[in-house]
């Protein structure tokens, strides 16, 4: 008689948050796969339902609480982790009969609840898990994350106190799973942590014995810049090389010497710098490092090196104490710095903050006079920004490709170096071929732009 594999029981996931929060969704899936478990894409076909939150914001904490409702009340069912499982109190006052609340990255204690919720049958016939694991994101790009946790006190931030201080990763396991994941179908790597530059310090920079396909058995240095130069040694199956974007990175004195790694394309010539803002009245409120001026050099001398450099940044308005001549100084600094991608946010009082306790707060209504302000002065740079890449042709990467119109023509979105998935602009081509597909990475003519994205045609 023939052996039945019996019907595995169904997870389903709602992720919240920041991409770090969305890795740590990929390895409980990886895992709940790997031990028998299949994914229900809707609430009904789902035994359990896993709902990884966000705790940084008070907004952030009411979506996620949202989420949960939603969760509960279209399945019931429900096991809670990520940051704002360390409000557990909360959540079960509220949700009384969700089956467990985890914190964040306690992915052990994840499985073992959705293993007590919805017992798996194992079954020794089927291989459940590709090797480089489940994905949440399209299967072109990936997020890698190199560590978790910060050592920095921000004042305005309750990530140390969420995820704890900087515990880096191995070298090699991160070489390794990035390998997988290229080998996979991975084109595009998107290295994040809380502070990517600071990689390595809690272990000393220790080198460890790359065995991969790639490494040979040859010592890598647990630091940034030896890992980025590793990172950019990848080669897809087809003997392309691989774009690789660094995401949180502190302008620590060694970021210096990832910038000729992206003028000879090794790396992608992008960095995603947390600035928050420029006056140092703001800066020192903040807690963070008051160096603007020479910041502005040190950015002048990284473009004189990699001209075609993006940089994007993040700034907080409405800080509190922010007066109206620090966000002037704010303004030009970023006249001056002529950054490529900015996003701002309203300073939002998140509970366990010390910049709660400050004075000086902004009122409501200059917050959002000022985020206008900053928000029409950045359209404004890049939008030159981007219309000086007219008349360009440039590498772009297929993330979506449309159905034929009524003339035949087919459109795709893509981006460019210069955007990083869901956070930047795109790249909106008419007329590519019916042979392209999503991942590719081809060469487009840049034929118009606006405020935020590209517009063209596929080189021919």
């Amino acid at each position: 008689m023939a052996t039945q594999i019996p019907s595995p029981p169904k997870v389903g996931m709602v992720s919240l948050g920041c991409p770090k929060a969305l890795v740590d969704s990929e390895r409980i899936l990886t895992q709940l796969r790997s031990d028998g478990y299949d994914m229900s894409a809707d609430y009904a076909g789902a035994d359990v339902v896993l709902v990884n939150t966000c705790g940084f914001l008070d907004s952030a904490k009411e979506e996620s609480l949202e989420a949960i409702g939603e969760a509960m009340a279209e399945n019931g069912r429900v096991i809670v982790t990520g940051c704002m499982g360390n409000e557990a109190d909360l959540i079960m006052k509220r949700f009384p009969d969700v089956l467990a609340v985890t914190g964040a990255h306690q992915y052990e204690d994840v499985v073992t609840a959705v293993h007590a919720a919805a017992p798996a049958a194992r079954g020794a016939f089927v291989d459940l898990v590709p090797e480089a694991g489940l994905k949440l994101t399209p299967r072109h790009y990936s997020y890698l994350k190199i560590s978790e946790g910060c050592n920095h006190r921000c004042s305005f931030c309750i990530i140390p106190s969420l995820r704890g201080d900087l515990v880096s990763r191995r070298p090699d396991a991160i070489l390794r799973e990035a390998e997988k994941l290229v080998a996979a179908g991975t084109k595009e790597l998107l290295v994040i942590s809380q502070d990517t530059s600071a990689y390595g310090v809690d272990i000393r920079h220790e080198p460890r014995v790359w065995n991969g396909p790639t490494g040979q058995g040859r010592e890598v240095r647990a630091h940034m810049t030896d890992l980025a130069a590793a990172l950019g040694e990848l080669r897809t199956p087809e003997g392309q090389g691989v774009w690789t974007r660094l995401h949180y990175v502190y302008p620590y004195p060694h970021v210096d010497k990832v910038i000729p790694l992206m003028a000879e394309r090794k790396i992608t010539p992008y960095l995603d710098i947390p600035f928050q803002h420029a006056a140092p009245n703001v800066l020192k409120r903040m807690k963070r490092p008051a160096n603007e001026a020479k910041v502005l050099q040190r950015v002048k001398s990284w473009r004189d090196i990699c001209p075609d450099l993006t940089i994007r940044s993040t700034f907080v308005v409405g800080f509190p104490g922010e007066t109206e001549d620090d966000f002037k100084y704010l303004l030009d600094w970023l006249e001056e710095a002529q950054l490529d991608r900015v996003g701002a946010f309203r300073f939002e009082p998140v509970e366990g903050a010390a910049a709660n306790l400050l004075d000086g707060a902004v009122p409501e209504a200059v917050k959002e006079e000022r985020y206008q302000r900053i928000m029409d002065v950045t359209a404004r740079i890049s939008a030159a920004k981007l219309q000086a890449k007219v008349g360009r042709t440039l590498p772009v990467i297929i993330d979506e490709i449309g159905e034929a119109d009524e003339d035949g023509d087919i459109g795709a979105t893509a981006r460019s170096e210069a955007d990083a998935p869901e956070i930047d602009g795109n790249v909106f081509l008419r007329n590519v071929p019916a042979s392209l597909s999503v991942g590719d990475i081809i060469d487009a003519v840049i034929e118009d732009a606006d405020e935020h994205d590209l517009f063209g045609v596929a080189a021919s």
